[in-house]
C-alpha cells in the first residue's frame, strides 16, 4: 500500500477540495489502488474501497484511529480509540469486477460509489437504500426489479456477505448513562478530514519557511518531517 508523502497529500488536497465526498473518496482510492484504471473506481464494490482508504490512512496517519460519537440517549460525547486493521473483514479486495450473488433468482452485485452517488440527492435515508439495493438486482437481464419488504430484507443479507465492508458499524456503550447503540464510521470522511487538517498544517510550514530562508514550496516539503520541525523551532526561538 503507498503511502501518502507530503508533495502528494498537497495535490490531492488541492484537487479534492472543491469535489464532493463521494468524488473524494474515488479520487483517494484510484491514489492508493493504482492497480486499478481510474474510470473503474466508481464501480468497486464499496467494501473494497473502504478497505483501501483504511489502509492508505495506516500508512500515512498510523493504525490508531481517534473519533468520537454522541450517545443517542444522553447527549455525553464518547471518545473512541479503534484501531484500523479490527474495523475491516479479512475479505478479497484485489478483485476489480463487482461481487455478484444470486438470491431466489436474482442476479444481486454489491453496490458501489456510483450507486451511493445516483441517490446521493434524495433526502429520505430508508428510500435512498431501497433505490440502491434496487439499482444491484437483475433477472433474466433486466435491472428494474421491483421486491416487497421480505425480498429486499433477503438481498441485504446477501450483501452483507458478500461485502462485509462496506458498512462499518460497531457497538458502542454511554460510560455515563450504559446505553448501548451502534455507530458507523465513513472512511472517506475520516481520511478526508484527516489530509484536510494536515495539508492545512504543512502550507502553515512551507509559509513560515519560506519567510524565513527564501525557501520554495518544493524545497520545503522535500525535507523530512524531522528537518521541518527543527528549522520551524529554530524560526520560533
Amino acid at each position: 500500500m503507498r503511502r501518502l508523502e507530503a508533495s502528494d497529500l498537497l495535490a490531492l488536497w488541492e484537487r479534492g477540495a472543491p469535489r464532493h465526498a463521494l468524488d473524494r473518496s474515488a479520487l483517494l482510492c484510484a491514489w492508493a489502488r493504482p492497480d486499478v484504471p481510474a474510470d473503474a473506481v466508481a464501480d468497486l464494490p464499496l467494501g473494497t474501497v473502504t478497505a483501501a482508504l483504511l489502509r492508505l490512512r495506516t500508512e500515512t496517519f498510523g493504525a490508531r484511529i481517534r473519533a468520537h460519537v454522541d450517545c443517542e440517549r444522553c447527549g455525553e460525547r464518547l471518545e473512541l480509540n479503534l484501531a484500523a486493521g479490527e474495523l475491516l473483514q479479512p475479505v478479497d479486495d484485489d478483485a476489480v469486477a463487482p461481487r455478484e450473488i444470486e438470491v431466489g433468482g436474482l442476479r444481486v452485485r454489491a453496490p458501489s460509489l456510483r450507486d451511493l452517488a445516483a441517490v446521493s440527492r434524495e433526502r429520505d435515508a430508508e428510500h435512498a437504500a431501497r433505490l440502491i439495493l434496487e439499482r444491484c438486482m437483475r433477472h433474466d437481464g433486466r435491472a428494474d426489479v421491483v421486491l416487497p419488504e421480505a425480498g429486499l430484507r433477503q438481498v441485504e443479507d446477501a450483501l452483507e456477505a458478500i461485502d462485509p465492508n462496506a458498512d462499518l458499524a460497531f457497538d458502542v456503550r454511554c460510560a455515563v448513562c450504559g446505553h448501548e447503540g451502534c455507530a458507523q464510521l465513513d472512511a472517506g470522511e475520516l481520511l478526508w478530514d484527516e489530509i484536510d487538517a494536515r495539508a492545512r498544517a504543512l502550507l502553515g510550514e512551507v509559509h513560515l519557511l519560506a519567510r524565513a530562508y527564501g525557501w520554495t514550496e518544493g524545497e520545503v516539503l522535500g525535507l523530512s518531517g524531522a528537518r521541518r520541525a527543527a528549522y520551524l523551532a529554530m524560526v520560533a526561538a
